[in-house]
């Protein structure tokens, strides 16, 4: 970890702390811990290399004496699930049903595609809990409410809503500051949960990577993800049309006010899911991921920098 950018652990309300990592970028998330009125502690999402979620467990250790006995996974990605093996095996891993088929299915896949970082000793452990819509937890006298917006960001997606404090840990449905990255979710369903994290009205908002949100932030980072998707949609809608291929799109279409976001060679591997869309194929038929990563790769210009 680069000195300038290390993890601070921010208490947003009494109990509740987001482990906050910089820069955000690929592998580089955030986390949460949650201390219950019975002392007990849920984790919300582990993080990638096998020293970042030591250092994530140690600094959780200076607010809570506890070993997690809950660790909820947003969604499958390796960057918030490669620490599940490094919590007690007493601890309940919970997830969308979608999300434990999808770390079974992807295995290790980010390490070997995100070179760069040493992952040290990572291992596949998905949730062992799952549900379908709703679960709420409750913590003693605290209540942890979990959501599946639909597919978006992925299939298997979950907010995490604590009421009393209105705190939302969004998972990568919010990157605050970076572009979205939709290939394994779905663009009409990346619009839909954009609004339904708009409904629950929070007060502090963790994203998945990049900078806690609070008040007025919360919706312009929401309205710059919506437009964001709508000039996704469009692109997509015209290229399709025309018979041209996601990479043509993104080289016609120059620069964006987008352009200027983390990871802008996400743009293509979202069109590709897009496309997918417009092809009416069932959002279960996963992409081929090797395939949209050369062009993501191609329009970055190189391999894709990692810097976990």
């Amino acid at each position: 970890m680069k000195p300038s950018a290390q993890p601070e652990l921010v208490e947003i309300a009494p109990g509740v702390h987001a482990y906050v990592q910089p820069d955000g970028s690929w592998m580089i998330n955030n986390t949460g811990a949650v201390v219950g009125s019975d002392d007990s502690l849920l984790l919300v999402d582990t993080t990638s290399t096998e020293a970042r979620n030591r250092a994530l467990l140690a600094s959780v250790a200076t607010v809570s004496s506890a070993e997690p006995g809950y660790v909820i996974n947003t969604h499958h990605h390796g960057d918030h699930t490669f620490g599940n093996w490094l919590v007690p095996p007493s601890a309940v891993i919970i997830g969308h049903e979608a999300c434990r088929e999808e770390v079974l299915a992807a295995g290790l896949l980010a390490a070997q595609v995100l070179t760069g970082p040493d992952y040290g000793h990572i291992e596949v452990r998905p949730p062992s809990l799952t549900y379908t819509k709703s679960l709420t937890l409750h913590l003693g006298t605290r209540v942890v409410e979990l959501h599946h917006p639909g597919p978006a960001h992925t299939r298997g997606d979950t907010v995490v809503w604590l009421p009393a404090e209105r705190v939302l840990f969004t998972g990568d449905l919010v990157f605050a500051g970076g572009q979205p990255f939709l290939a394994e979710g779905s663009i009409t369903g990346y619009r839909s949960a954009l609004e339904f994290l708009r409904s629950f009205d929070a007060a502090v908002v963790v994203p998945g990577h990049g900078p806690l949100l609070r008040g007025a932030e919360i919706n312009r980072v929401l309205d710059d993800l919506a437009a964001y998707t709508t000039y996704l949609a469009d692109l997509a809608s015209s290229g399709h049309a025309s018979g041209k291929t996601p990479m043509e799109v993104v080289r016609e279409a120059g620069e964006s006010r987008f352009s200027s976001w983390q990871e802008s060679e996400r743009l293509v591997g979202n069109l590709h899911r897009a496309y997918h869309e417009l092809d009416g194929k069932p959002l279960s038929e996963r992409l081929e991921l090797p395939r949209v990563w050369m062009d993501m790769m191609e329009l970055h210009g190189g391999p894709i920098t990692c810097h976990a």
